[in-house]
């Protein structure tokens, strides 16, 4: 009996150590706070040079975070997209899970995991036997791009679809270094002032910001605690 309840005692004590250690979906998309800030791009089709000069387009991406109760997640808006008009990004379990919103009004959901800077995603295309995937790759702090390409379900060649490559707004393509002001609800990059108590701080878009106008307190805590460090 004794034994059984030392077993039972050390497996809690594990369970809770596990909960404990799991990242929290803000600490989870990280990773991904690169993405956060609006991008101007060009989408390239493959084909022909002159079918990829007609059927070329421009694009505005924004992405910001969101924030409820303990749950974050990066919400994705495209104005002008020729395929997409926006959508989130989430982390699930050990993947992140992209849901977006098509042109024709669809919902297709992408799943994947970040590997060397490089976010590849996929979806099952049943009727066709395919499978879809949208590859985002972190080249630089104000540099970035997004591939779509196709494969058999049974294979691993790829086809490429388009590419649509994208320049941050408002930064230089030699401002590639780390910037002194991070944000305080994120821990990206701060652009946007914001202030408690007469002390001034930073957050990274305007999520961040409603969000740190929601619990001013909780996140100055933790920043000071952070410092402390």
């Amino acid at each position: 009996m004794r034994f059984a309840t030392l077993v039972l005692t050390g497996f809690l004590a594990s369970s809770a150590w596990t909960d404990e250690a799991k990242p929290t979906p803000r600490d989870a998309l990280k990773p991904l706070h690169i993405l956060v800030g609006s991008w101007k791009g060009t989408g390239t089709p493959e084909g022909t040079p002159d079918e990829r000069q007609k059927g070329h387009w421009t694009e505005t991406v924004a992405w910001e975070w969101q924030f409820k109760g303990t749950d974050a997640w990066l919400k994705l808006d495209i104005a002008k997209g020729k395929h997409f008009t926006g959508g989130e990004l989430r982390s699930v379990g050990d993947e992140f899970e992209l849901i977006v919103a098509t042109i024709a009004k669809e919902k297709l959901t992408y799943r994947g995991k970040l590997k060397d800077k490089q976010l590849a995603l996929e979806r099952a295309i049943p009727e066709s036997k395919l499978v879809e995937r949208i590859t985002f790759s972190l080249l630089h702090e104000n540099r970035i791009t997004y591939r779509v390409e196709t494969r058999t379900s049974t294979g691993t060649s790829l086809t490429r679809k388009y590419l649509v490559g994208l320049t941050k707004e408002g930064v230089a393509f030699a401002d590639v270094g780390p910037s002194e002001r991070e944000c305080i609800v994120s821990g990206g990059r701060g652009t946007i002032t914001v202030s408690h108590n007469g002390k001034t701080y930073y957050v990274c878009c305007s999520g961040c910001r409603d969000e740190f106008k929601e619990s001013p307190e909780k996140y100055v805590r933790e920043w000071e605690a952070k410092k402390k460090k």
